[in-house]
C-alpha cells in the first residue's frame, strides 16, 4: 500500500535553460501571496502604488533571508570557510578545486532565515511608506500560509526533507533516497499550511476580526500555527545535516519555539484588547 515516489525535479528544458518543479512552486506560492494580499490592500482602500513596492520588499526579504538562514543556520563551517565558499551564499555558484565554477541557483534555502528577512523587509517598508508595522503584518499573514504550502510542495517534488522511516499505509518510498518507506514529512506541512490559510481567511471573511487588521491578530495566528505545528512535525522527520545527529532538539525546532510563542502572545494580546474596548 506504500506510495512509490520518483518524480523528475525537472519540468521541461528548453536549451540551456530547465524549468524546475521547486522553483515553480516558489513562483505559484509568492504569486498567490500576492493576489491576496493585493486584494486586502484594496478593501482598506490604500493606494494601489503602495502595494507593488510591499511585494518587491517581501520577494527579497524572504529570498535573502532563506538564503542566508540556511548557510549560517545549516552550514557555517562550509560557507563561512573561505572567501569562495562565503560568495556561494549571495551568488548562485558553485566553486570547485580546480578553479572551475558551475552554476547551480539556490539550493539550500531555510523557512527560519526567510521569515526573519521578512521581518528586516517589512520594518524597512513602514519606514519609507509610513505604515503601521503590524498592519503590513497581519495583511502578509493572511496570504503566507500558502507560500509555505507550495513550498513544502515543491520539496516533496524534489524528494528532500523527508520523513523517518515508518509502515503507516500512506507512507512514501523515495526511489532516489532509499527503498524505505517514509512518512511524507512535506506533504503533511503543506496540507497543515493549506488548512491555515483556509482557516484564516474565514477568519477574515466571516468575523468581526476584519475590522481588526492591524492588531497583530493574523500576525500571531498564522506565526503561532505554523511554526508550533514545525516544532512537532520535525519529530516525524529524518535528521536533514550531520551536526543534529545526538540533538535533543534539532535546529528547525530551535528556531520554531521563540517563533511559536511570539505568534501565540501576539494573537492573545489582540484578543485581550478587543474584550478591553468591547
Amino acid at each position: 500500500m506504500f506510495i512509490t515516489w520518483n518524480p523528475n525535479p525537472e519540468i521541461i528544458t528548453l536549451g540551456s535553460i530547465t524549468l524546475r518543479w521547486y522553483s515553480t512552486c516558489w513562483l505559484i506560492g509568492l504569486l498567490t501571496g500576492y493576489f491576496i494580499v493585493k486584494k486586502l490592500y484594496r478593501d482598506y482602500k490604500r493606494p494601489p502604488q503602495d502595494y507593488d513596492p510591499l511585494f518587491l520588499h517581501m520577494f527579497f526579504g524572504v529570498l535573502i533571508g532563506a538564503r542566508l538562514g540556511h548557510c549560517l543556520f545549516y552550514q557555517p563551517d562550509y560557507f563561512l570557510a573561505s572567501g569562495e565558499h562565503f560568495i556561494e551564499m549571495i551568488v548562485p555558484i558553485h566553486h570547485f578545486a580546480d578553479g572551475s565554477w558551475h552554476f547551480t541557483g539556490y539550493e539550500g534555502l531555510s523557512s527560519h532565515g526567510g521569515v526573519f528577512g521578512m521581518f528586516i523587509a517589512f520594518w524597512l517598508y513602514c519606514r519609507r511608506y509610513k505604515y503601521t508595522y503590524l498592519y503590513v503584518l497581519d495583511n502578509v499573514a493572511v496570504a503566507a500560509p500558502f507560500v509555505g504550502m507550495m513550498i513544502r510542495t515543491g520539496n516533496l517534488m524534489n524528494s528532500e526533507i523527508v520523513g523517518n522511516v515508518t509502515n503507516v499505509p500512506w507512507a512514501f518510498i523515495f526511489e532516489n533516497l532509499d527503498m524505505l518507506p517514509r512518512h511524507p514529512a512535506q506533504l503533511y506541512e503543506a496540507l497543515f499550511y493549506a488548512l491555515v490559510g483556509i482557516v484564516g481567511i474565514m477568519l477574515y471573511h466571516r468575523t468581526r476580526l476584519r475590522h481588526t487588521l492591524g492588531s497583530g491578530f493574523f500576525f500571531g495566528y498564522c506565526v503561532g500555527t505554523i511554526f508550533t505545528f514545525r516544532f512537532f512535525v520535525e519529530f516525524l522527520k529524518e535528521v536533514q545535516e550531520d551536526f543534529e545527529h545526538g540533538m535533543m532538539l534539532d535546529m528547525g525546532q530551535i528556531l520554531s519555539i521563540p517563533l511559536a510563542i511570539i505568534g501565540i502572545a501576539f494573537m492573545l494580546r489582540a484578543v485581550w484588547h478587543k474584550k478591553d474596548k468591547a
